[in-house]
């Protein structure tokens, strides 16, 4: 996961009760604790955000199981590298890759390319977020109920 991204979050269930909700290492940590019996029914774990299923091998020691989880995004406790633009603005260079006419296009508003392109995405952003939230939401509440435990 890229630098920023936010930490997975998620649930585990066991049957329809919910039994440990958080990051993926306390999740994991805490089934492994309390639920380590090969007779319990399979526990599910879900992603907060997404509600895609989380497959986890709970074979082996506690240590065992959480060295083989995926990898979690950083959490910035390391020294950020240089980065071009105006990082204390917030502000990211990057590339964006255009035919001659559309930077004639956007050169010739004021403020220029980068301001111009600003606004058009943001403009968009604000028009369409409430369309995408919805939909995002509409999508992950309907894997979690189609889940069936055999990845389908």
């Amino acid at each position: 996961m890229p630098r920023g991204s936010p930490i997975l979050t998620c649930t585990a269930f066991l049957g329809e009760r919910a039994i440990a909700s958080g990051t993926l290492v306390h999740v994991v940590s805490t089934v492994k604790d309390t639920f380590d019996h090969p007779h319990l029914s399979p526990i599910l774990i879900f992603d907060d955000a997404t509600s895609q299923p989380i497959e986890i091998d709970f074979r082996g020691t506690k240590e065992a199981v959480l060295k083989r989880l995926p990898k979690q995004p950083d959490t910035g406790t390391t020294a950020d590298p240089p980065r071009v633009g105006r990082p204390k603005l917030g502000v990211i260079a990057g590339e964006v890759t255009l035919l001659p006419r559309h930077w004639e296009w956007l050169k010739s508003h004021p403020g220029g390319a980068s301001v111009t392109l600003r606004k058009l995405i943001d403009e968009a952003r604000h028009g369409r977020e409430k369309q995408n939230t919805r939909r995002e939401a509409r999508g992950a509440g309907s894997r979690l109920l189609l889940y069936d435990g055999y990845g389908r």
